[in-house]
């Protein structure tokens, strides 16, 4: 061993814990200062309580809350972007499924001029648009599948 390269070493080194704990121990310092040790620690107690080193629980759950709030707002701000998109879909006039022009004419006649007129009757189902005057199976399938084919295509889009 070297000389005069080591520190000095103390045997009885005394250690202090901030719950007024003392032992010692062999170190290379005098005393030696701690926060939590076997006295005092959750582990040891059996308490159920958060050792807290200068706030951090504190930040950590404000950060959770933070993040858990924006999650919220994101969600709500998805759902309106989507009911804009659908009132936007409603809106757009007939012309734009590119209907048969004799479906497109028989719907025009009977005043259904939007998207959304055109999606009510449907909805109100399939005798509705059959009491028109010249509209068949055939017209209601063909509805339907332009519906469903511009509803994919405008949704992608957005």
């Amino acid at each position: 061993m070297k000389e005069k390269i080591h520190p000095k070493y103390y045997p009885e080194a005394r250690v202090i814990c901030s719950c007024g704990n003392t032992w010692t121990t062999g170190s290379t310092s005098p005393e030696l200062r701690t926060d939590v040790c076997s006295k005092c620690h959750p582990f040891y107690t059996g308490e159920q309580r958060i050792v807290d080193t200068a706030g951090q629980v504190d930040r950590f759950m404000k950060r959770l809350k933070s993040y858990s709030e924006h999650q919220v707002d994101a969600e709500q701000r998805q759902v309106q972007q989507q009911k804009k998109a659908e009132q936007r879909f409603l809106k757009q006039q007939l012309i734009a499924l590119d209907l048969n022009d004799r479906v497109f004419q028989i719907l025009h006649d009977n005043n259904v001029v939007t998207v959304g007129d055109l999606v009510k009757k449907v909805q109100a189902g399939k005798s509705s648009l059959l009491k028109l005057e010249g509209f068949g199976e055939k017209a209601f399938e063909e509805v339907e599948t332009k519906l469903n084919e511009a509803r994919k295509a405008f949704f992608a889009e957005a």
